[in-house]
């Protein structure tokens, strides 16, 4: 079986952000856009420059990266 790796799971950890974001703007305030476009932002400045702290948390919490899982399977 798979285990998720860093890579999948910052997908969902931004996927969900979004998601809240626009929740958050409909239901409670329309300034919680600029979470949105927070989110946005950061991972378009990580698709640039390889940066992303949500990284650093999710290797810290045990997610592999896909270049260990893919060493580790055989």
């Amino acid at each position: 079986m798979k285990t998720m790796t860093v890579e999948r799971a910052l997908l969902a950890f931004a996927g969900t952000m979004v998601l809240l974001s626009l929740v958050l703007t409909y239901l409670v305030h329309p300034n919680f856009v600029w979470f949105t476009a927070f989110v946005g932002a950061n991972m378009l400045q990580s698709a640039f420059t390889g940066f992303c702290p949500a990284v650093f948390v999710l290797k810290k919490l045990g997610f592999p990266t896909e270049a260990q899982q893919a060493r580790s399977c055989c």
